[in-house]
Parts: C-alpha cells; structure tokens; sequence
C-alpha cells in the first residue's frame, strides 16, 4: 500500500476486510429492542435439533453463547 507505513497498510486491509464482510449477502443484521427474534434451528445439547420457533408464545428463551473449547479469547 504505497506510501504508508507497514502498520498503517495493514490497518486498512483490516479495515478493507472487515468493511467487505459487513456488504456480503447472508450476513444478519441486528435485531432492535421490541423486535422478534428470526427463527433459527441448532443442535441441542441431546443432538436433536430445536428451534426457537418451537417456543414462540408458550414461555421465555434465554439464549447463552459461550467459546465451545474454553480457551483464551
């Protein structure tokens, strides 16, 4: 990146990349206070799949993410 210093020239192609990441189709967008949750389907932790739509109307979710390894973040 001509003219800018190693630091700089990698900061933008961070910048670039994250940019590019945020046009590309499929990424979700934020969900506003007051707005319902899409509907998605994962593995629950028998292996069987669950989706939120399942629940929709007959009690409160409480969804909690975590790192699967545990490791250092």
């Amino acid at each position: 990146m001509g003219g800018h210093p190693p630091g700089v020239a990698h900061l933008l192609m961070v910048r670039l990349t994250l940019a590019s990441l945020l046009l590309m189709p499929g990424v979700a967008l934020p969900v506003e206070v007051g707005e319902q949750a899409p509907d998605f389907t994962l593995p629950s932790t028998t292996g069987e799949p669950i989706s939120l739509s399942q629940f929709r109307g007959k009690q409160h979710v409480l969804l909690e993410f975590y790192v699967r390894d545990h490791g250092p973040t």
